[in-house]
């Protein structure tokens, strides 16, 4: 008598063909609900999550910083920095040695924006994460930033290789 395999186990062998949709379904969901949730501040995605991201690297980073933390190409950025700079949320400003590049910063509006969407997101995450223990959060905050890390030494590789 051959016993079952572990859940856990089971669970894994069902999804592994499949882990990376199941990984892109959840995000666009959750992508979703967050845009559901600051409809009302007339924020599109793009600029919510421009909006999070230079939060999150710190004002005055150059705009190439900021396209890499969201790992999306210069033209796409450029064009949403030039929205939220017209709704007067951020602004650019020269280097201090390089006049070429340019740092972004907040305006008032633009800081008080972002307390805003950090409020609506915070919801939605608490809300996403009902019913899953602190230990489940971790352990998967872990595997994630393994995987990240391995897809990310994959594609320096390819780099690498193709240069």
């Amino acid at each position: 008598m051959t016993t079952p395999a572990a859940p856990d186990l089971f669970l894994y062998q069902t999804l592994k063909p499949s882990m990376g949709s199941a990984l892109g379904r959840v995000h666009r969901l959750w992508r979703n609900a967050i845009n559901q949730a600051v409809g009302d501040l007339g924020m599109t995605e793009a600029r919510w999550a421009v909006m999070m991201h230079l939060d999150k690297v710190g004002e005055g980073c150059t705009q190439q910083a900021l396209a890499t933390e969201l790992a999306i190409e210069m033209p796409s950025l450029t064009r949403t920095l030039n929205q939220l700079q017209q709704q007067k949320l951020i602004e650019r400003r020269s280097h201090a040695t390089d006049r070429r590049v340019h740092c972004l910063w907040f305006t008032a509006q633009g800081r008080q924006r972002v307390q805003t969407l950090e409020e609506h997101i915070a919801k939605v995450r608490e809300e996403i994460y009902h019913g899953l223990s602190h230990q489940q959060l971790d352990a998967f905050a872990s595997v994630l930033l393994s995987m990240e890390g391995n897809v990310r030494t994959l594609l320096d590789k390819h780099t690498e290789e193709g240069a």
